[in-house]
């Protein structure tokens, strides 16, 4: 569907896979890597598709972080207050579709970020977790921002100001990963999810991703208020009459995704 350098974007059924292709770099993040996710978010919300899976390459990596090669990703411009990493996070919270993260190995330093923006994770076994930005004199700072939401105070310190590395199973303690499967079946595990994802009613998940974006932020009395105006709204939308309709009858909804 779409080539670049650094990542491949193609359609699978009715899923988007982004695929970081930098195997002999661990698939670390570089200029190309950060563009090419970006573009395959904005082909995926144009093709029609119900979701988009974010892997690697190989079985090594899913992302070991920036390229510290020199000339690579580490270098910021001082004269702009925003960053294209942290642009890219914005941009996956935006969506309109579930993002679900196919981590196939090794997900370090800014590969955790494109993790923790993901809605849902599976992970091979032998996947190893970290952020040893303080082993380079650094910190994780944009990382930090949506690992907050993700893991509790006390663990993302630990993970944040030790750098070690740790397990899949650890990870999926944390809150980072919904499933861990041995390598072998890490597709399939990754394929019975999209399965029961993209049955669903487009409109719902459309909707409902925005709004649940907008919820996390919010009170409890101010997501409420939200909720009531946001269901009353999800109500009147075809889907949502076609799928009452189809409970009713007993039949599958066939979803028009309006």
């Amino acid at each position: 569907m779409s080539e670049t350098p650094a990542v491949r974007v193609e359609a699978r059924g009715q899923a988007t896979w982004i695929t970081i292709d930098r195997a002999e770099r661990r698939n670390a993040i570089n200029g190309d890597v950060i563009a090419g996710i970006r573009a395959g978010l904005g082909v995926a919300h144009e093709n029609g598709s119900r979701a988009i899976v974010i892997t690697g390459a190989g079985d090594k990596a899913f992302c070991a972080g920036a390229d510290l090669k020199p000339g690579q990703s580490f270098a910021f411009d001082h004269s702009v207050p925003n960053a294209d990493y942290m642009d890219l996070i914005r941009r996956a919270r935006a969506s309109t579709l579930p993002l679900v993260a196919r981590v196939n190995g090794a997900c370090m330093a800014g590969g955790m970020g494109l993790l923790s923006m993901c809605d849902m994770a599976v992970a091979a076994d032998h996947a190893k977790f970290g952020m040893p930005e303080v082993k380079i004199g650094l910190f994780p700072m944009q990382i930090f921002v949506p690992l907050k939401e993700r893991v509790t105070q006390v663990k993302l310190n630990e993970w944040c100001f030790t750098g070690e590395p740790f397990d899949a199973q650890e990870a999926k303690e944390g809150g980072l990963l919904n499933y861990v499967v041995p390598a072998a079946e890490l597709d399939a595990k990754v394929e019975w999810l999209l399965a029961r994802l993209i049955d669903k009613s487009p409109t719902a998940m459309r909707r409902g991703r925005y709004a649940a974006q907008a919820m996390y932020q919010m009170d409890f009395e101010s997501a409420a208020y939200y909720a009531e105006s946001q269901i009353a709204t999800l109500a009147l939308t075809q889907d949502s009459a076609e799928g009452r309709a189809a409970f009713n009858e007993k039949r599958k909804p066939d979803w028009t995704g309006r």
